[in-house]
């Protein structure tokens, strides 16, 4: 089984404000966006935070760990669901449906794999990925040793690359800027 979870734990330091709760389109919150977007595809959705700071129903899982990073929401996420995840990190939020229909494709055709994850024209894209429960063990070794760094946890795992060949959909909103440029594309 695979469950959909949208990580929305982070700090949003360069924001200045959190970015999970900021009104995007239609939607209250980019959270709201992005749980409603993966509740469209997975019978099971989350959103992996600290706290509970929504406005709107959701499944959620509480990041049981100190240190604020994705390699310790996967770690809960995998912890909680008792399945693989998709996750979506909640700040790239023009992200496709077809672009996660072609990770979840991937996903059922090459079984052996343990992670999937898309390729931008930015290189590897470690919040929009799928992570077996096969990762686990690894995933903990790494927070043992203090090391958090995606791209090398997601290179200790047996991984394929999606190449998704758009730089709309993997527009990072990190900044205000960031922010109204994914709005105009939206608008647009």
């Amino acid at each position: 089984m695979l469950s959909g979870v949208v990580i929305a734990g982070g700090r949003s330091s360069r924001m200045g404000e959190d970015k999970a709760l900021m009104p995007f389109g239609s939607y209250s919150s980019l959270a709201q966006l992005q749980y409603r977007k993966l509740q469209k595809i997975f019978n099971r959705v989350y959103i992996s935070t600290k706290s509970d700071k929504f406005d709107f129903d959701a499944n959620l899982i509480y990041d049981k760990y100190d240190n604020i990073s994705p390699l310790n929401a996967i770690i809960s996420s995998l912890e909680e669901t008792n399945s693989d995840i998709f996750l979506l990190s909640v700040d790239i939020p023009l992200i496709s449906k077809k672009t996660i229909d072609k990770l979840i494709d991937a996903y059922k055709k090459y079984p052996y794999y343990e992670t999937i994850i898309a390729k931008s024209i930015n290189g590897l894209e470690p919040t929009v990925a799928i992570y077996k429960q096969s990762v686990l063990n690894v995933a903990k070794q790494m927070q043992e040793r203090q090391n958090f760094k995606l791209r090398e946890f997601i290179k200790s795992t047996n991984y394929l690359t999606i190449p998704i060949n758009s730089r709309e959909e993997f527009l990072n909103i990190n900044t205000k800027k960031d922010y109204k440029e994914a709005i105009n594309l939206i608008n647009f």
